[in-house]
């Protein structure tokens, strides 16, 4: 009951905002761009362009090639065919101006890193060699408290991480990302293992993050609840094909029926929260998605 009054209060808390002004031409550009990995084609032929500041949200089934599209944007690979810009610029690694929340994993309950040197580790895990003067340093730290405030996690933030719960390590890692005050945020599947209250708490500071801070945010999901009144458009991948969309428009019965090529229902029940029928095959076998697509 909870979680329901939680969303029913998203469109109170955060309106679904129109997509600002860009101040370059796009955040994100793809431009027939296609990947490949060993023999497989995963996805080709995607055309789509991001503003700044937007907020969307990626979906689709297991092995689609969601997390995929977060690593040619991180230029952790490079594209087969066709062409993707960054920022106005080709994907490269390490751009700090990216930040960057992977897929969570189990922590040990007995590592000792407190959650503020965690974020630390955003603006100063990639150097080596002697610490900063104490005046830079200062200001570092002074960034970190001030994301901590941010993200809300202040009263945890002197814990050992690997003694919190999944909502509290979610936001040590979202500030971790915020830290550097990146333009772009990439987050990968931020929603999994947690309880519908806390999907929602970490969707709407997200959202409010990334509004109050100008960032363009992609947001791999497999949930679209959570995330429905709150973001600007949706990426819909499967069966080798990249779709971008308002929400209501490619979260429909006969959009996703024509990208699966099979039966697929579309329903939302009295809360507005919507199901997607249909698909039991499909995510039961996330490999038939990472087929080989035929040239």
């Amino acid at each position: 009951m909870l979680a329901d009054e939680m969303m029913r209060g998203n469109n109170q808390q955060i309106e679904r905002a129109a997509a600002p002004a860009p101040l370059s031409p796009h955040a994100i550009a793809l431009r027939d761009t296609a990947v490949q990995l060993g023999v497989r084609t995963i996805w080709r032929d995607a055309n789509l362009t991001i503003a700044p500041g937007e907020f969307v949200a990626i979906l689709g089934p297991n092995g689609a090639g969601k997390s995929t599209l977060l690593r040619l944007l991180l230029g952790l690979l490079s594209p087969s065919q066709g062409r993707i810009e960054v920022l106005g610029n080709i994907p490269r690694r390490g751009n700090p101006a990216i930040g960057y929340v992977p897929q969570r994993r189990t922590l040990d309950a007995d590592l000792p890193v407190r959650g503020r040197d965690l974020v630390m580790l955003g603006l100063d895990g990639l150097r080596w060699g002697l610490p900063l003067p104490g005046s830079k340093r200062r200001q570092q730290w002074a960034r970190v408290r001030e994301t901590l405030e941010a993200v809300e996690a202040t009263a945890y933030a002197n814990r050992p991480i690997g003694q919190l719960s999944g909502g509290e390590q979610q936001r040590l890692l979202l500030a971790q990302a915020l830290v550097a005050q990146p333009e772009l945020l990439l987050l990968d599947e931020p929603l999994a293992s947690l309880d519908m209250r806390s999907q929602i708490a970490i969707a709407q500071l997200v959202a409010r993050l990334a509004r109050a801070q100008r960032i363009t945010t992609l947001m791999v999901t497999h949930d679209i609840n959570p995330v429905l009144p709150i973001v600007d458009r949706v990426i819909y991948v499967a069966r080798g094909q990249v779709v971008i969309g308002k929400p209501e428009e490619i979260i429909t019965t006969e959009q996703l029926s024509r990208l699966y090529d099979a039966p697929v229902e579309v329903v939302r029940d009295s809360q507005g929260r919507v199901f997607v029928v249909g698909l039991e095959n499909e995510t039961a076998h996330p490999s038939r998605d990472e087929r080989t697509i035929a040239p």
